[in-house]
């Protein structure tokens, strides 16, 4: 039997409430301390958005103050360039892609890839129905509307394999009426974004997606400075832990017993214009696709990579130009935070 402890009122006790015993009122319990938090920072690639929900299923589900975490989720957009904010050190961590890890090697900065969360990227080539577009080979003849990165990046890799020429490509200024007027246009997008817009307009188009070509470039990494990585490995790690989780339950959703409600309110809250409709279509795209639960995390858990795949992915843009082949690629990743089989399939 707990025995409670009582205390004499300083009221009671200075005679201000009339004669009689003095008045017994219960202690006030001990403050518990709270646990101290570890801060940490993460900047995303663009607008809060579905293809962002594992993190902010983390944020929401409490999943990295259960890590023990203080987790700052930043959103990039149009104006903001995570790389240069990881660089400048105004964040600890940043969201990317292979190709960006690879550049910090070849520009002699000491950053790196400590976990990727799509296997597959969602950059997409979309084509109007009906208009026999069957495979990447169909693109040769076709005008093609990509923006200025993949030009650097993916587009010579794809004109290299398929035997396209530069003289096809158009700028790509993310307006759909192009594409609208023109039936035999091809555009890159993404697939969790213009396919739906487009839906809504009435068209339903056919898609392929750039890693089915072979292009095989991590998407939504996560990079961090050597220098913080070594400081802070065991805080970085809970992280990792702890964002693994926030994929893999928001990837399973409701059907899977998770509530994400939380999740998408932050992410309507960081950005009014994804409505629960397009929220809900990108899930599906991601799910659908397997852009998070394939390849190597059907077995190595969300964020898998292995230095198979990098090298891999190395030599096929070196092969076309677009890194140095002689480039120390190892030095792009650190494979000691994943494989640990979080989320596998």
């Amino acid at each position: 039997m707990s025995i409670q402890r009582f205390t004499v009122s300083r009221r009671a006790a200075l005679g201000l409430l009339g004669a009689g015993a003095p008045l017994l009122v219960a202690a006030p319990a001990p403050v518990r301390a709270q646990p101290r938090l570890d801060k940490v920072s993460f900047v995303t690639n663009w607008r809060a958005q579905a293809e962002h929900g594992g993190f902010y299923q983390a944020q929401a589900a409490g999943l990295y103050r259960q890590a023990g975490l203080e987790v700052d989720l930043r959103t990039g957009g149009p104006q903001v360039n995570p790389a240069q904010l990881l660089l400048g050190g105004r964040v600890d961590m940043s969201m990317g892609n292979g190709i960006t890890a690879l550049n910090f090697v070849r520009e002699g900065i000491p950053f790196l890839c400590i976990g990727a969360i799509f296997q597959k990227d969602m950059v997409v080539l979309i084509a109007h129905p009906g208009t026999g577009f069957t495979g990447f080979e169909a693109l040769r003849g076709r005008t093609i509307l990509i923006s200025a990165e993949p030009r650097a990046t993916w587009w010579p890799f794809l004109a290299r394999k398929y035997g396209l020429r530069d003289d096809q490509i158009r700028p790509y200024t993310f307006n759909l009426q192009p594409f609208l007027a023109d039936r035999m246009l091809v555009q890159q997008g993404y697939l969790g974004s213009e396919p739906f817009s487009l839906r809504q307009a009435g068209i339903t188009p056919d898609t392929l997606l750039l890693h089915d070509a072979g292009f095989e470039n991590y998407g939504t990494t996560i990079n961090v400075g050597a220098k913080t990585l070594a400081e802070r490995r065991e805080v970085i790690g809970r992280f990792m832990d702890a964002t693994m989780l926030g994929w893999d339950q928001y990837l399973k959703g409701p059907a899977g017993g998770f509530d994400t409600a939380g999740a998408n309110a932050l992410i309507r809250q960081h950005n009014p214009e994804m409505g629960e409709d397009l929220i809900a279509f990108g899930t599906r795209m991601m799910n659908e696709a397997g852009i998070v639960r394939s390849g190597d995390a059907a077995t190595l858990g969300i964020g898998a990579m292995t230095e198979d795949r990098w090298r891999r992915f190395h030599a096929a843009v070196a092969e076309v130009g677009v890194l140095p082949k002689d480039l120390d690629w190892r030095r792009a990743f650190d494979l000691s935070l994943v494989n640990k089989g979080i989320g596998r399939a």
